[in-house]
C-alpha cells in the first residue's frame, strides 16, 4: 500500500497529534517510576510494608497489563483518539485522588484509575505514528517519541525529589492530575484517526471489519512471531521498571549510602540513558536495515549489569552513575520488540499486534516489585526509622537477584525473535 502524500496543513495536524499523544506518553511513564523518588513518604504516610509499598506501586502495572489486548483492540477500533481523551480524564481523576488520599486504600484506588487511564496511551501512539507515517520511519519515530516521553521518567527522578521536600508529594500529583485532564480535553477536539478524517480508525484506504476483531486478535496470538517479542519484555523491561520503579532509591540509600537526593539522581541518569537509547536504537537499527543484532547484544549485556549491583559494595559516584547511564541505554534494545511485531502481523492490525507485546513491560513489573518487596520482608530485622522499615544489605541483593534472573530471561528470549529486515515480512511468512 503507497502512503498518501499529504497536504502542508495534514503535516502540521500530524505533528500535533503526535505531541499530544506524546504528551499523554510522557505523564505514563511519571507515574510508572514516580514511587521510587517517594518510597519512603509513602511507607510514611500510609505506614506500610515492603510488600505493601511494592503492591502501591504495581497497582499501575496490574491494571495497565490487562488493559494492553483492550487497548490494541480499541486502538484499531474506535480508534486512538477516543481512548486517549478517555485515557486522559481517568488518569487526571486518579491522579488527583492518589495526591489527596487520607488512606492507603484510597491511594490504592487512585494509583489503579491512574494505570486505567495512561495504559491507552503508548499503544495509541504507536497506532497513530503507524497510520500518520511511512513505514521506515516508524522504528525512528517510536524511538525519538519514547525519547521525550522519558522526560516523565527524568521528572519522576530528582526533580520529583525536590519538588517532594518542597510542595509536598500530594501537591505534584494533584498538578500532574490537572495537567493530563488537560491533555484529555485537548486530545479529544484535536486529535485524527488518520489524514483527512476525523474519528477514522483505519489505516488509508483500508476499512476495518469492527466485528472480526476477535479474529484478528487470534491471528496475532497465534502467529509464533509474536511471542518472542512479549518474553523480551517480561524479562528486561520487568526487571528495568521494579528497581527504577521503585526499589533502586532505597537500595541506593542502604546499600551505597547515597543521601535520597543523589540516589534520585541516579534514577534520573537511568532514564536519560534509557531515552538516549531509545533515539538512538530505532535510528540505527533503520540505518543498518536489521532488528535482531542491536536486541541479543543490548539484552545480554544488560542482563550481566546486574551482576554489578549485587556482588558489589559501595562504589564511586562517577562509577554508579556510569552504570545508570549504561544500563539504560542497554535497556532501550527492547524498543525493537514492538517494531518486530508490527513487521511479522498484518498491518492492520498493528495495534493487537503492539499490544500483545507490550503486555511484558507490564506484566514483569506487576509481579516482581511486589515480589521483590516480599522477599526483603522476609529477612526484615524489626528495625524502623521516621515511621518505615529499614532493611539491610542483603535483604536489598535477595530482591536484586529476582531481577537478574528476570533479565536474562528476557535476554534468552531474543534469541527467538524473527529477523524481519525493517519490513513487513508477513505475507512472505504466509505464502
Amino acid at each position: 500500500m503507497t502512503f498518501p502524500v499529504l497536504t502542508p496543513a495534514q503535516r502540521r495536524l500530524r505533528t500535533i497529534v503526535l505531541l499530544l499523544a506524546v504528551g499523554a506518553y510522557l505523564l505514563s511513564f511519571f507515574h510508572r517510576v514516580a514511587p521510587a523518588a517517594i518510597a519512603r513518604d509513602l511507607a510514611a504516610a500510609f505506614q506500610t510494608s515492603a510488600a505493601s509499598l511494592g503492591v502501591l506501586a504495581a497497582t499501575y502495572f496490574y491494571v495497565y497489563t490487562l488493559m494492553q489486548i483492550p487497548t490494541g483492540v480499541l486502538a484499531d477500533t474506535l480508534g486512538p483518539r477516543k481512548i486517549i481523551a478517555l485515557g486522559g480524564l481517568v488518569a487526571g481523576a486518579g491522579s488527583l485522588l492518589f495526591g489527596l488520599a487520607p488512606s492507603f486504600d484510597i491511594a490504592v484506588v487512585g494509583r489503579t484509575l491512574v494505570g486505567l487511564g495512561v495504559s491507552v496511551a503508548f499503544i495509541a501512539m504507536l497506532k497513530l505514528i503507524a497510520v500518520w507515517y511511512e513505514d521506515n520511519r516508524f522504528a525512528t519515530l517510536t524511538g525519538v517519541a519514547m525519547f521525550i516521553g522519558n522526560i516523565g521518567s527524568v521528572a519522576a527522578g530528582a526533580p520529583l525529589a525536590w519538588a517532594a521536600q518542597a510542595i509536598g508529594w500530594r501537591a505534584v500529583f494533584v498538578v500532574v492530575g490537572i495537567l493530563s485532564l488537560g491533555i484529555g480535553v485537548a486530545s479529544w477536539f484535536l486529535v485524527q484517526d488518520r489524514p483527512g478524517e476525523r474519528g477514522a480508525s483505519a489505516a488509508p484506504g483500508v476499512r476495518v471489519d469492527r466485528t472480526a476483531w476477535l479474529r484478528g486478535l487470534a491471528t496475532v496470538m497465534k502467529n509464533r512471531a509474536t511471542w518472542p517479542g512479549f518474553f523480551v519484555n517480561f524479562g528486561i523491561a520487568g526487571s528495568f521498571f521494579a528497581f527504577a520503579g521503585l526499589w533502586a532509591v532505597p537500595f541506593l540509600t542502604q546499600v551505597h549510602g547515597m543521601t535520597r537526593a543523589v540516589a534520585s539522581n541516579h534514577i534520573s541518569v537511568y532514564f536519560i540513558g534509557f531515552a538516549v537509547g531509545c533515539a538512538v536504537i530505532g535510528r540505527i537499527s533503520d540505518r543498518m536495515g536489521r532488528r535482531k543484532p542491536l536486541m541479543v547484544g543490548g539484552a545480554f549485556l544488560h542482563a550481566l549489569g546486574w551482576w554489578i549491583w549485587i556482588a558489589a559494595g559501595p562504589l564511586p559516584l562517577a562509577l554508579t552513575y556510569l552504570i545508570c547511564g549504561v544500563m539504560g541505554v542497554l535497556t532501550a534494545s527492547l524498543t525493537l520488540s514492538w517494531v518486530c511485531a508490527k513487521e511479522t502481523n498484518p498491518p492492520l492490525l498493528s495495534g493487537m499486534a503492539t499490544s500483545v507485546v507490550n503486555v511484558g513491560v507490564f506484566l514483569g513489573p506487576a509481579i516482581l516489585q511486589p515480589l521483590v518487596g516480599w522477599v526483603m520482608d522476609l529477612g526484615w530485622q524489626g528495625a524502623m526509622e521516621g515511621g518505615a522499615r529499614v532493611y539491610s544489605d542483603s535483604d536489598y541483593r535477595s530482591g536484586l537477584i529476582l531481577l537478574a534472573v528476570f533479565g536474562a530471561l528476557g535476554a534468552a528470549a531474543t534469541l527467538f525473535v524473527r529477523e524481519t529486515r525493517c519490513r513487513n515480512i508477513w505475507r512472505d511468512e504466509t505464502a
